[in-house]
């Protein structure tokens, strides 16, 4: 029993060292300071996008887009080649489907037959017709020369004969005149007729003809060298065997120019105004890490667009890379920091060293020796990470990353280059509201939630200082 109650007596022990050491190294921890040092040195503003590998210039191998001159407006691929196979220039690429076109081509074959018929029926008819308005034409001159005849000899008859006989002469004569001009009225109207015909005929066989080369057309060949890449069609998804393409756009796939690519990506309407055409940009492979290539933005899109799955509106970007890389093929994804500022040498910070009182006044924890306190500064550009320090404080100045534990108060040291800038306070901070404020707190309130109000007091701060007392202790 004694040995027993020993055992219980020291595992109490144990545990009760284990907590102390434990609670112990957890305040050791919490007391702990995190610092940095102001650093002077190239200072980029730098916007992060992610892209697309594609070819700037490419051949577009595309099926017959006269198909529509049929009323053929969607055709079917039955067979293509794998993406990404490399073909020579008259290669087979893929084959579309012939159904709906074969019966269009009947159709045709159908209309110039029953053209060339009626074209030889016109002919025969108007022929016929002109043979008939000549003999009729013999004849009327004819009927002239018997009257004639009449005439001459009722000479010697009574003379209501011989007036007789002149009528007789006179109307054969107006009917054979009469025939004449329509003989010749007869015989350009059945040469529009025929004229017309003819047209109908040529139109079928142009038509038929067309079809015929069109026929061919439904084979795909490859117009150039180079390797065979799938477009996409209205769905947004790539064109392969069982698609159908429109012969308004009747492309099939693309040949692109591999020795100079671009990086299409997107900027979202917050970042683009800062993009410009010329800007450097530094891009990464994700299927080749440790690949790093250069290249410049080339256009920017005046027109926004809403992507998919994506409540954001963005701006299109196109940046092409600098030089001709092998490895490089089209949909690979890159990572594209545009470099939109560089300042060659700048002081500079991280912005969790930032820190805001009443929205107008951006101030840091600075420690030299012993001794900490606030100091206001004037920021400049930023980027993900940084702020560029235009005043207040110099390269190797040691700055607090979060609040200072002993920070319980005290003065802020005023730049006297930011009187006049600064913002004037809405109301007066009471003592319970007072305590600095973390620059990325939401505006109108504090780091604790609570509504932020305060003015900077006059006075006796002539000198420059501002007096403010924490009646809470900030945490970090």
């Amino acid at each position: 029993m004694k040995k027993r109650n020993l055992i219980i007596a020291a595992v109490v022990v144990g545990v009760g060292l284990i907590v102390f050491f434990v609670v112990r190294g957890n305040k050791s921890t919490a007391n702990v300071d995190i610092m940095t040092t102001v650093r002077q040195g190239p200072f980029k503003v730098e916007i992060e996008t992610t892209g697309e590998l594609e070819a700037k210039n490419s051949v577009k191998i595309q099926g017959p887009s006269a198909l529509r001159d049929f009323r053929i407006f969607n055709v079917t691929i039955q067979n293509i080649v794998d993406e990404g196979t490399i073909v020579q220039k008259g290669d087979w690429v893929a084959s579309l489907d012939r159904s709906e076109f074969q019966s269009r081509f009947d159709e045709k074959q159908l209309a110039l037959e029953r053209e060339q018929s009626e074209f030889v029926q016109t002919e025969l008819d108007t022929t016929l017709q002109l043979r008939q308005a000549r003999d009729e034409l013999i004849n009327l001159r004819y009927a002239v020369e018997e009257k004639q005849i009449v005439l001459e000899q009722s000479q010697y008859e009574p003379p209501a004969t011989i007036k007789q006989a002149e009528i007789n002469l006179a109307r054969a004569e107006r009917e054979y005149s009469q025939a004449q001009e329509n003989y010749k009225i007869r015989k350009r109207q059945n040469a529009e007729k025929m004229r017309e015909q003819s047209t109908e005929l040529r139109k079928a066989q142009n038509e038929f003809a067309a079809i015929e080369r069109l026929a061919s057309s439904f084979t795909i060949l490859a117009p150039e060298d180079g390797m065979v890449i799938y477009t996409k069609g209205w769905d947004n998804k790539p064109i392969k065997a069982g698609s159908q393409i429109n012969t308004w756009d009747p492309t099939v796939a693309t040949l692109p120019d591999l020795t100079q690519m671009i990086s299409k990506t997107y900027v979202n309407e917050v970042d683009v105004r800062k993009v410009k055409s010329g800007q450097p940009v530094e891009i990464g492979l994700d299927a080749y890490p440790d690949k790093k290539l250069t290249g410049v933005v080339t256009r920017v899109a005046n027109v926004g667009e809403q992507r998919p799955n994506s409540d954001a509106k963005v701006f299109q970007v196109d940046i092409v890379i600098n030089g001709t890389d092998p490895t490089l093929r089209p949909a690979m994804t890159t990572s594209n920091k545009i470099v939109t500022s560089l300042i060659e040498n700048a002081l500079f910070l991280p912005l969790e060293c930032l820190h805001n009182r009443f929205d107008s006044i951006t101030y840091v924890f600075t420690r030299q020796g012993l001794v900490t306190s606030r100091q206001e500064v004037m920021v400049g550009q930023t980027n993900a990470n940084d702020a560029v320090i235009l005043a207040g404080l110099s390269e190797g100045d040691r700055v607090y990353l979060s609040v200072p534990l002993e920070m319980d108060g005290g003065e802020v040291n005023l730049l006297p280059e930011m009187n006049g800038k600064r913002q004037k306070p809405e109301a007066e901070e009471t003592p319970e509201m007072q305590g600095p404020r973390l620059l990325n707190a939401p505006d109108g309130a504090r780091p604790d939630g609570r509504p932020r109000e305060g003015r900077v007091r006059s006075g006796a701060q002539a000198e420059g200082k501002l007096q403010a007392s924490d009646s809470t202790k900030a945490s970090n």
